[in-house]
C-alpha cells in the first residue's frame, strides 16, 4: 500500500476539532493602516476614489483615441 491508499483508509476526523481553530483577526491593508471594512469607512472611500480615477482616465483615453466625445462614442447622444 502506498501513502495515498493509507490516507483513504483512515476514518474521517471528528468535526469537533475544527472548533478549536483560532478566529480570524482583521488586518490592515497593504498600503495604509486602515482596516478593510464595509460601509462608510476611510478604507472604502479610498478604494472608491481609486476606481473613480481609473474610470475617469478610461473616459479621457477613449475620447483621445477615438477623436470623439464619450457620450457620442457610447451612443448616448446622436
Amino acid at each position: 500500500m502506498n501513502k495515498s491508499d493509507q490516507a483513504m483508509d483512515r476514518a474521517p476526523e471528528d468535526s469537533s476539532s475544527a472548533s478549536t481553530a483560532p478566529e480570524t483577526i482583521a488586518t490592515t491593508s497593504a498600503t495604509t493602516q486602515d482596516v478593510p471594512a464595509f460601509g462608510w469607512s476611510a478604507y472604502a472611500e479610498r478604494i472608491n476614489g481609486r476606481f473613480a480615477m481609473i474610470g475617469f482616465l478610461a473616459v479621457v483615453l477613449t475620447e483621445a483615441l477615438s477623436a470623439d466625445t464619450f457620450l457620442h462614442w457610447s451612443g448616448l447622444i446622436p
